[in-house]
């Protein structure tokens, strides 16, 4: 699998082709950690993780993908780009903190990333003006 990384996706403007860029196709049901959940739980936790997420979230702007017109007025995740492992967090990887791999997302967004369901995406507001007859 490609490392996909930040200094790739902020070269891509518009948010369906990040989309396109993050999408991973995987599986609903499809087990991650399994019987390891308390692995990932303890990561998502630590102060560490907190730091990271945080600097992701300012350095994004609050915006869904890091795409301005796309700000997340709810919940925001902070997503990897790269599918990390139980072994990954074991060891300590350093990739999995680091901001180059991380981008921030909504629940949906994230979802529709793991799944390839573009459906969950959040379709960007169209102004309508004054005779505009064309359809959405």
């Amino acid at each position: 699998m490609r490392t996909k990384s930040y200094s790739e996706l902020r070269w891509i403007e518009s948010f369906e082709d990040r989309f396109e860029y993050l999408k991973l196709g995987g599986t609903v049901g499809r087990a991650t950690f399994g019987f390891d959940r308390h692995i990932n739980q303890a990561f998502y936790t630590s102060h560490e993780w907190k730091e990271a997420k945080r600097h992701v979230i300012i350095r994004d702007q609050g915006c869904d993908l890091g795409v301005k017109g796309f700000e997340i007025n709810g919940a925001l995740l902070v997503h990897h780009m790269n599918p990390m492992s139980v072994d990954d967090v074991i060891h300590g990887e350093e990739w999995i903190l680091n901001p180059e791999f991380l981008i921030t997302t909504t629940q949906n967004t994230h979802n529709a990333i793991h799944f390839g369901d573009a459906s969950q995406l959040r379709i960007k507001f169209v102004e309508r003006k004054p005779g505009d007859t064309r359809l959405w």
